[in-house]
């Protein structure tokens, strides 16, 4: 048996989630040090092992590598499968980097803020939760990307909403001093939200079981099976067999679910007030590793298992995505509140994903595949430095900056950088996946692909009308004594920027890992890409000599 290295890849932060929490009582500075430190060197083992898969990981070889598989609850075709593709590589690549960095930004988000009772939670014991939770949510998230079997992955993408309920309800912002109920009505939405997209996918994944069942696709004694690869060489050999009812039924199932958490509009609504509430780090948490999820499992599940059903309902997706490109980038123009803004900036961003999925070209797909990486890279930069800059004035909303190039330099410059990614400049990461989405989303939709292009045009409005209300101009009251970015946050925001400069300039190295995966989601799907229309570019390419 070869070495069990993506189990290792989750089971070091969920370790580190049980050893940090085990920890004695922080009652000091030098416990909840103590505490942050375990944290953060757990987080780094992980970060170190995925890069080992990922450096193990063939492009162009096997779909699936580096597997594991064994028995779960053998009566019912469950297994404990692991295996990762292309996609899969980059997505866990990308959860390893952010949480560590998630981390060191987040330092002291969960101190006491003013002296308190000597045995009180808020004295003893919010630094080892705060930072438990947070390599619990890794844990899960990692083993949801790692997942080949249809109800293990289930498993994950429910058991992950029960940390993540914790660190917005438990954790959320302080800036503010908001009313705790605020925060508590967050987290109880997106705890519902996602509850509620979830059940919906049990009943979906109870009736893929059945049909499975009914058709003995199982194996090793069981009638059905959950096995990803079984059950896409059993659609591809015509051994199973989904009639057209009941496979729009399920994919109905599966897609609501995925919907909610990726978020899609107008499943959405749970975003701002969670990401309003969270603090900057648990923000990125959110939606740069946790919503991912989401769009990934629609690539995964939604068009390997139910390929018909996924061209069906293609355009009527594509459609909601525009809207939500539209619509976030609209609002978040008028938003007050920076990290409201973001949320609805990551709204657009995700229905660019979303489009680039369902547009069912190779182009399309690989820029989402390749986006689901770039915008968690830009989101976590411009959250997380915003996050500094909020902490420094006390305040999250627009109105209470202004002129902060003057008495802080390096910050406003990386957070014009941040921005610049956001709205897809050239140069930087995001550009290239929204261009090689828009561009495989007009092959086959060109109407849908022009219209998405005015998501650019507002993301250059709503980011440079940030920049400019907060940095520039008259320095105002609260700003005039603030400091510039200290060792520790430059250590955060240094290898974000790096990132968004290298996916710009070279994003091979990562596509040529997506591509495979991405033409082998096609192959199942039975798509393949548009023909070129273009008398001159066609004669070219088929060795005429037309004009």
């Amino acid at each position: 048996m070869s070495f069990p290295l993506l189990t290792l890849s989750w089971a070091v932060p969920a370790a580190g989630a049980i050893v940090t929490a085990a920890l004695p009582a922080a009652t000091t500075e030098a416990r909840r040090n103590t505490a942050r430190w375990t944290a953060l060197a757990f987080s780094a083992v992980t970060l170190v092992l995925a890069a080992v898969a990922a450096a193990r990981f063939t492009p162009g070889g096997t779909r699936f590598q580096l597997t594991e598989h064994h028995s779960w609850i053998s009566d019912f075709g469950i297994g404990y499968s692991l295996g990762v593709d292309g996609i899969a590589v980059a997505l866990v690549l990308l959860t390893a980097v952010l949480v560590p960095v998630v981390m060191i930004a987040a330092w002291h988000d969960a101190d006491p803020q003013a002296p308190v009772a000597e045995n009180t939670f808020e004295n003893r014991r919010r630094t080892q939760g705060f930072f438990a939770l947070i390599l619990a949510v890794e844990a899960m998230v990692l083993l949801s990307f790692e997942s080949t079997d249809v109800f293990l992955f289930y498993v994950l993408f429910e058991a992950m909403l029960i940390p993540m309920y914790f660190l917005i309800g438990g954790f959320g912002d302080r800036t503010q001093g908001e009313d705790a109920r605020q925060r508590s009505y967050a987290a109880v939405k997106f705890l519902l939200y996602n509850l509620v997209g979830g059940l919906v996918m049990l009943a979906a994944v109870i009736g893929l079981y059945v049909i499975t069942a009914q058709q003995h696709i199982g194996t090793g004694g069981a009638a059905g099976s959950f096995d990803l690869p079984t059950l896409t060489h059993a659609l591809s050999t015509g051994r199973l067999h989904l009639s057209g009812t009941a496979e729009k039924a399920v994919f109905l199932g599966f897609m609501f679910a995925f919907a909610v958490k990726a978020p899609l509009w107008p499943f959405h609504t749970w975003l701002p007030n969670a990401m309003g509430e969270a603090t900057p780090a648990i923000a990125v948490l959110i939606t740069a590793v946790v919503d991912k999820v989401g769009t990934f499992a629609m690539l995964r599940y939604c068009l390997e298992l139910f390929p018909g059903a996924s061209k069906t309902f293609a355009p009527v997706i594509m459609v909601l995505a525009l809207i939500g490109i539209v619509y976030g980038a609209l609002l978040a123009v008028g938003q007050k509140d920076i990290k409201r803004l973001v949320a609805y900036v990551s709204l657009s961003h995700f229905g660019f994903i979303i489009l680039g999925i369902f547009a069912m070209t190779s182009q399309a797909q690989s820029g989402a595949a390749l986006y689901m990486v770039n915008h968690g890279v830009a989101t976590a930069a411009l959250l997380l430095i915003a996050g500094f800059l909020m902490s420094r004035r006390g305040s999250r909303y627009i109105a209470d900056f202004g002129g902060v190039q003057k008495v802080a330099p390096i910050l406003a410059g990386t957070f014009l950088v941040a921005g610049l990614a956001t709205l897809s400049l050239p140069g930087l990461g995001p550009f290239v996946s929204e261009f090689l989405v828009l561009v495989g989303t007009f092959e086959r939709y060109p109407v849908l692909g022009v219209i998405a292009t005015v998501g650019i045009v507002l993301a250059a409005l709503y980011v440079l009308v940030l920049y400019q209300r907060t940095m520039t101009g008259p320095v105002k009251e609260g700003v005039a004594g603030m400091k510039d970015l200290k060792a520790r946050e430059l250590v955060v925001v240094t290898p974000l920027i790096a990132l968004l400069l290298v996916l710009g300039f070279y994003p091979k190295p990562i596509a040529d890992m997506i591509n495979p995966a991405v033409r082998a989601t096609l192959s199942d799907v039975h798509q393949t890409d548009p023909a070129i229309q273009h008398p001159v570019t066609a004669a070219k390419i088929n060795g005429g000599d037309q004009k």
